[in-house]
């Protein structure tokens, strides 16, 4: 590790964001590492090095860790530290930071084609349809054009309905 590679500012940046303010009061004595549930099943995760990682400004190697988006969010963590540090809301300021800067998850990505494809995660098919109808119930449809508007993707003319030119 070089000191070229740190950023002095990155702890700020996290306690800047909404919940990332604890990461102020934390001295990394490992007693949210102890309870961790998801620590406990993977050697490799552990919180106090994630914190520990984001106050010496290790900001490239936390935000590209695949580690921050193991995080169970059971607050066990907040449950036992003496400095009452909700790290499960840090991580969340931190995977906000690394989502905005494009770090985020494979599955998010997978995520957003789907609700901008079919307006869901789950495709409903005429069988499906079909079945609702027998029981009373109304058809669901579906509106991909109102996540298209929400991710910021132009529906192409032939999705739009309209004849391509």
């Amino acid at each position: 590790m070089r000191l070229n590679d740190c950023d002095p500012g990155f702890k700020h940046e996290v306690a800047a964001e909404p919940g990332g303010e604890g990461i102020r009061a934390c001295f990394a004595c490992a007693a949210c590492s102890a309870r961790c549930p998801v620590g406990a099943n993977r050697p490799d995760y552990d919180p106090r090095r994630l914190i520990r990682l984001t106050l010496l400004g290790r900001r490239e190697e936390v935000l590209s860790s695949p580690l921050i988006w193991l995080c169970s969010s059971c607050y066990t963590c907040g449950e036992v530290c003496p400095q009452q540090v909700r790290f499960t809301e840090v991580l969340t300021a931190i995977k906000n930071i690394a989502a905005r800067e494009g770090y985020a998850p494979p599955s998010a990505k997978v995520t957003a084609e789907l609700l901008a494809k079919q307006g869901r995660l789950l495709e409903v098919t005429e069988f499906e349809n079909d079945k609702r109808a027998g029981l009373g119930l109304p058809p669901v449809e579906q509106h991909p054009q109102d996540f298209q508007a929400i991710l910021g993707i132009t529906p192409s003319e032939d999705e739009a309905g309209e004849e391509p030119r």
